[in-house]
């Protein structure tokens, strides 16, 4: 594909359209602009994409395309390999049409041409997620119209820290501590030379723990860190590790458990993930963790805090509505085999 591949659509219709390649940096401000413009709630910026784009694992596949309209690109999209559930033939994938933009064919022609990359790697699965909202409506009917199905469920819940009263977790604050576990901000253990090290092993055996109905795979060292503390949205002063000091685990030295927050561009926050293992929990750690993040931001003025949970999680999302969450929309998980849709598109 170049970038003279162009859609011409007949007199009646808007102006043309052409696919091409993604050209990075140049491209960052567009693409910016169409994600938020499809997704309000969870605005980005160019240089977050940019960032993210750079901290991807350069051993793993992936592929971009945009669509491009009167000078400006009104569409993005790409598919590569899935760094969380690693497989050579299982791929991810999004496509997104600026408002403005739909209804010309411009999705179906960037999915085509997305498609067509992947099946050339003999891809069998690919995988992308979508929220259940209005802003979403038009991602969810092209996938239906190509034989994607539903297959899992994760639920956003949000909480404004500044209406919660925290004083009623002191009995919590004081019984974690008297099991002799310690809270401290990522931020305070930077004096500690193995603490991105020990982090990284303990998001692994944390995370082999959470129900996501998938085979997880362990990211690189340097993918991880680049992809999570290193990353600019990161809170290192409002994300805590729970440490046992009479602990020294060959992998995980003091460290027992962690909850991250990142802080999106419009202000509000992200819980990126909150575990404790095994031998600590039934001690009311996790909570904790939560409660000590939420302490340090309402010492800040308060704020926004969204969190994501699996549907078979039921002992976060308990934990969570205790906390004071509200549930909010719901992200579905499509997957498309392409073997069985090939077959059903050969049999019509």
């Amino acid at each position: 594909m170049n970038d003279s591949t162009v859609a011409v659509p007949d007199d009646s219709a808007p102006p043309a359209f052409r696919l091409r390649e993604f050209r990075s940096p140049d491209d960052y401000v567009d693409a910016a602009w169409v994600l938020t413009a499809a997704s309000p709630e969870w605005p980005v910026t160019p240089e977050l994409l940019q960032t993210w784009d750079e901290a991807e694992d350069p051993n793993l596949f992936r592929t971009d395309v945009v669509a491009e309209q009167g000078g400006r690109v009104v569409g993005v999209g790409r598919v590569g390999h899935d760094d969380f559930a690693f497989e050579e033939w299982r791929y991810w994938g999004n496509l997104t049409v600026h408002p403005e933009a739909r209804g010309q064919g411009v999705g179906g022609a960037m999915y085509r041409e997305l498609l067509g990359r992947v099946q050339a790697r003999e891809a069998r699965e690919i995988r992308t997620m979508l929220s259940d909202g209005p802003h979403h409506e038009a991602g969810r009917a092209l996938l239906a119209a190509h034989g994607w199905q539903e297959t899992w469920q994760r639920y956003e819940s949000r909480i404004q820290t500044a209406e919660t009263d925290l004083s009623r977790f002191g009995p919590l604050m004081d019984g974690v501590a008297a099991h002799g576990i310690e809270l401290h901000s990522v931020a305070s253990l930077a004096a500690d030379p193995e603490r991105n090290r020990k982090l990284w092993e303990l998001d692994w055996l944390l995370f082999q723990d959470v129900p996501m109905g998938t085979a997880l795979t362990k990211r690189p060292f340097e993918a991880w860190v680049a992809q999570e503390l290193e990353d600019p949205t990161f809170s290192a002063d409002l994300s805590f590790v729970a440490v046992r000091p009479d602990l020294n685990d060959p992998l995980t030295g003091s460290y027992v458990g962690y909850s991250t927050l990142m802080q999106n561009p419009s202000g509000f926050y992200v819980i990126g993930m909150t575990g404790v293992r095994r031998e600590d929990r039934g001690k009311g750690v996790a909570k904790a963790l939560k409660v000590a993040a939420m302490q340090a931001l309402n010492a800040r003025g308060g704020g926004e805090i969204r969190t994501f949970n699996d549907a078979p999680n039921a002992a976060m999302l308990g934990m969570n509505q205790a906390l004071g969450f509200v549930r909010g929309p719901t992200h579905l998980r499509y997957e498309l085999h392409l073997a069985e849709a090939e077959q059903a598109e050969g049999g019509q």
